[in-house]
């Protein structure tokens, strides 16, 4: 399939929107909300390659479908004037680069991780994380909950259940969505008219199996496993933490708390989609193969559900009771990151040093935002780190 007919004609071929996320994939720092800000300013704004109403329909789609944000986006853009043919390639250009540069960073990570420079670097940069994503987790919930009551309480629950657990609460994640959509937007006569009462089932539908509870080969359980995440994973990608250390670390206990704490820092200093991290995990678990399982589980989902319902999408998406079910949705997987911010944080800050990094991480973040990029701070973290660790290990 080279084109979709319910599309306008492209101005721009194939190729150069596959070498653009390619790009992008590349040096895009910055985690999700800075890569889709880069795709409308450089795709709308400058190229005019894609319309305002493609890319906001696009938008729209990422955040009501489970998946990545940036990764979902970029599926939909390749998708609009080149089918799924577009969406595989950009994907994969996307997606790509940061892989690479994972494998290769777990490769060094299991040769040399025993040795002091690199547990320096991970002292400085896991901390330094912690307050990447406490910030993350403040903006987000600002721009999620507001002053409303009932998200307020969906946001508290999902929070004190992650520091409780320790991991992701899938069902009350998926029943916030559900209590919005019944508060906001009753069913009334919807479920007669709209035809697209299966979109809202899609969260539901794919990958909900458990882990199997016989052992199966190591690549299955990777894959059953990251499939599963790939289906629950709404909005900012830092979504996906509180999941994936809830599995790795307690339930399959293929990782430590601080080798996953180490995984979360490779995200950040990466370019391209935060989940990539998936990939790293991976690598750590079961090498190359592990690597490329994880990630290929990971990613396939949140494409199945970008290019299923994307041509119905473009007719159906501004319904109420599915933009209320995304709000709900969106908001409890805020309270699981800003309660997995808590929890790894126990990990991480386990002494003065570590906790004054992350609490001056946190204060340049709150006072200069998006004027230091995150990936310069990290930096400066490992650099602390290599000073700091040998004196008080």
């Amino acid at each position: 399939m080279n084109s979709t007919s319910s599309f306008e004609k492209p101005t721009y071929s194939l190729k150069q929107l596959t070498q653009y996320f390619l790009k992008l994939g590349t040096l895009g720092f910055g985690g999700p909300i800075a890569l889709v800000g880069y795709m409308h300013r450089d795709l709308v704004e400058e190229k005019k390659w894609i319309s305002e109403s493609g890319y906001q329909e696009g938008l729209t789609l990422a955040q009501v479908a489970p998946g990545p944000l940036a990764a979902q986006l970029s599926f939909y853009l390749g998708y609009i004037h080149y089918g799924v043919l577009g969406s595989a390639l950009v994907g994969i250009a996307f997606v790509l680069p940061s892989f690479l540069i994972v494998v290769a960073l777990g490769w060094a990570y299991t040769l040399y991780g025993g040795l002091t420079w690199m547990q320096s670097v991970f002292y400085g940069v896991g901390a330094s994380v912690i307050g990447i994503i406490a910030i993350s987790a403040y903006k987000l919930t600002l721009k999620t909950v507001g002053t409303d009551w009932l998200l307020w309480s969906i946001y508290v629950v999902n929070a004190v259940s992650t520091v409780i657990t320790e991991s992701e609460r899938v069902e009350l994640i998926l029943l916030g969505g559900l209590i919005v959509w019944l508060v906001k937007s009753p069913p009334k006569n919807w479920f007669k008219n709209n035809r697209l009462n299966s979109i809202l089932a899609f969260p539901f539908l794919p990958f909900l199996g458990t882990i199997p509870t016989a052992t199966p080969s190591l690549l299955g359980q990777i894959f059953v496993f990251f499939a599963t995440a790939g289906s629950f994973v709404f909005g900012s990608g830092l979504a996906i933490v509180p999941f994936l250390y809830g599995g790795v670390v307690k339930d399959f206990q293929w990782l430590d708390a601080q080798q996953f704490l180490d995984a979360v820092a490779v995200a950040m200093i990466t370019p391209g989609p935060v989940v990539i991290t998936t990939g790293f995990i991976g690598f750590l678990v079961a090498g190359l193969p592990g690597a490329c399982v994880a990630a290929i589980a990971m990613f396939i989902p949140c494409y199945l559900l970008t290019i299923i319902p994307a041509p119905y999408f473009k007719k159906h998406g501004k319904n109420r009771s599915i933009s209320a079910f995304v709000n709900g949705v969106t908001v409890a997987a805020t309270g699981a990151i800003a309660g997995a911010v808590i929890v790894l944080g126990q990990q991480s800050l386990k002494d003065i040093p570590t906790i004054l990094i992350g609490l001056v991480t946190l204060g340049v973040l709150w006072q200069f935002g998006k004027k230091i990029p995150e990936p310069l701070i990290v930096a400066i973290a490992a650099i602390l780190g290599l000073i700091i660790y040998p004196l008080v290990s």
